[in-house]
């Protein structure tokens, strides 16, 4: 890939954005102890996932228990710290400066954004598009959302570039046939390198110019 080929930057939003996944493994654990004690460790499993796909797999004969899980989520998430990765800021403000398209593709809900836009009255204004879970019929690891992502501007997937850090995320955007930079701030390098063509750690120092060289070196 080239600097004229990326024409659009799609990014997760937990974990990639915002540090908040430390905030929902404390949320998740407790509700994993509470219901499935026989799971140590499941609010690790279930990173990156929606809350469709985990009430499906691990609550799909507790319907009482989804709703109560749910009311808890609202008001953990009207109430959570939403605080840029490293360098976010600077680094998608460049990007729209050289007129790279930016688009946050989420599996997090327009409830959840809200409570974000309330938090961040500025958020808006880095992106040209928001995508919530409402917006897919498939959720990651499927290529549904990213697909979607490059369709919103018109472009093919070799046109843009996916940002990352859960695995259901990563293999979503490979499967989307986009290259894909993994963020090392949910699960270690080690870890998620083998779905990512580059890994980084935050997006401090890094620019459209950077994020070009490293790419363009990816064979």
């Amino acid at each position: 890939m080239t600097s004229r080929q990326i024409r659009a930057a799609l990014f997760d939003l937990d974990g990639v954005i915002f540090n908040t996944e430390d905030q929902y493994t404390v949320f998740w654990g407790t509700q994993c102890k509470l219901y499935h004690p026989d799971k140590p460790g499941l609010e690790y499993e279930i990173k990156g996932q929606t809350l469709v796909q985990i009430f499906d797999k691990y609550f799909a004969n507790m319907k009482d228990v989804q709703e109560e899980i749910k009311k808890r989520l609202d008001e953990f998430e009207r109430n959570m710290k939403f605080e840029y990765v490293k360098g976010f800021m600077d680094f998608v403000s460049d990007l729209r400066m050289n007129k790279v398209k930016t688009a946050v593709v989420t599996s997090s809900n327009i409830a959840k954004m809200n409570a974000v836009y309330a938090s961040r009255p500025e958020f808006k204004s880095y992106f040209d598009a928001i995508l919530t879970s409402e917006d897919f019929e498939r959720s990651k690891p499927d290529p549904d959302c990213y697909l979607k992502g490059a369709s919103k501007f018109g472009l093919l997937s070799n046109e843009c570039i996916v940002f990352e850090d859960s695995f259901n995320g990563l293999k979503s955007g490979r499967a989307a046939h986009m290259q894909v930079v993994g963020l090392a701030t949910t699960n270690a390098k080690e870890a998620i390198l083998p779905y990512s063509d580059c890994v980084i750690y935050d997006f401090e120092g890094l620019d459209y110019k950077k994020i070009c060289k490293i790419l363009s070196k990816v064979i």
